[in-house]
């Protein structure tokens, strides 16, 4: 007899093993006893598990919107007076003197009339030789080959005008139709003037993590928000436009479609990621077991984060809608517990065979 019970006891401990891991923690957490901000720490000091609530959620948003405003830097700069550079084309007329605006006659092309700015900032004229023009406005270098030239000339009107723009670009790259360099012209150019000419790539473009360099310092931008504000650019700017497949969210267990999700807009919110999962798993999810999992980047200086949410019944999904997802998030919905016992008992089945022929094999002994 002693022989003939051991295996079956040996099958069972295995049996009661393999239910372990059906009831283990990582299938559902139990909600933590509350206090006025409904945190605890769940096993160690490195998990919170946090109720999704109207008040969680107004929080958040308030953070949201403080993280997210204009940096003063940009709202604040204003564009100058175009500003003459090297590597500008200038035409400079002399009125009733052609000689001077196109010395080489009226059949002379217009682009080579023109006076280049060079490299050390300064251009060639007749009569007064060369002529500090970077730093310039046109207005200003006006004023000043006026100057000089009424040495030479009575009452000299001359007017001065940019033929090809060079001395000062920006840079737009990443995720754009055509990334290329935009120069600056007299009409200050905004942001929104850089991506439209630049294009956007439909299916590969973030538009919520536009990254705009300036001086060393780079901030980023969502173009929802700041399409309400007008942002002047400057020489020197860099756009980079953010690719989409840094920025997914994770849909897992009881759904009819599991898998990443990805989205251009500045955030996706936990009712959108279950719709775009096809929904809940109606035969085996537990609305009362989902969870949003969300990992810290640094785990010495900020613990990880499990949210719930209770889904008793329709209207907590009005909750969901309010709630925002983050890139990397994790969307986990539990099974019910139907469902997990069900599990048990198909994994618990092909154990009774082993029991049976364990106890053949004992009587047989």
């Amino acid at each position: 007899m002693k022989l003939s019970s051991r295996p079956v006891v040996i099958a069972l401990f295995l049996a009661l093993g393999l239910s372990g891991c059906i009831w283990s923690p990582g299938q559902h957490m139990a909600r933590p006893g509350g206090d006025d901000a409904g945190i605890r720490t769940v096993g160690n000091d490195q998990l919170d598990l946090i109720p999704i609530t109207p008040k969680l959620i107004a929080m958040e948003r308030a953070s949201r919107v403080d993280a997210r405003a204009l940096p003063p830097a940009l709202v604040n700069y204003q564009p100058q007076p175009y500003v003459i550079g090297s590597g500008d084309v200038l035409y400079i007329t002399v009125w009733d003197h052609p000689e001077l605006t196109v010395p080489a006659g009226s059949q002379q092309q217009l682009n080579a009339a023109g006076r280049h700015v060079q490299p050390d900032g300064t251009l060639f004229y007749p009569y007064i030789g060369a002529v500090e023009a970077a730093g310039l406005t046109p207005n200003e270098l006006r004023q000043e080959l006026s100057s000089r030239l009424a040495r030479y000339i009575e009452s000299p009107q001359v007017d001065v005008s940019i033929l090809s723009y060079a001395s000062q670009r920006v840079w737009v790259t990443g995720a754009a139709a055509n990334a290329a360099t935009l120069p600056l012209t007299s009409v200050p150019l905004t942001l929104n003037d850089a991506i439209s000419q630049s294009g956007l790539s439909p299916t590969q473009a973030d538009l919520s993590g536009l990254r705009l360099t300036r001086d060393g310092v780079t901030y980023t931008l969502d173009l929802d928000q700041q399409a309400r504000d007008a942002i002047y650019l400057r020489g020197g700017d860099h756009l980079y436009i953010p690719f989409l497949d840094a920025k997914e969210v994770f849909v897992v267990g009881e759904v009819t479609l599991p898998g990443a999700q990805s989205f251009r807009t500045s955030s996706i919110s936990l009712s959108q990621a279950i719709g775009r999962a096809r929904g809940l798993a109606q035969a085996s999810a537990n609305g009362n077991a989902i969870y949003v999992i969300r990992g810290s980047r640094d785990l010495e200086t900020a613990p990880s984060v499990v949210y719930q949410l209770e889904a008793k019944s329709p209207a907590a999904f009005a909750v969901a809608s309010q709630f925002e997802l983050l890139p990397g998030d994790v969307v986990f919905v539990g099974a019910a517990g139907i469902t997990r016992w069900n599990r048990f008992v198909a994994q618990l089945l092909p154990f009774s065979g082993l029991i049976r022929t364990a106890t053949n094999v004992s009587n047989d002994i």
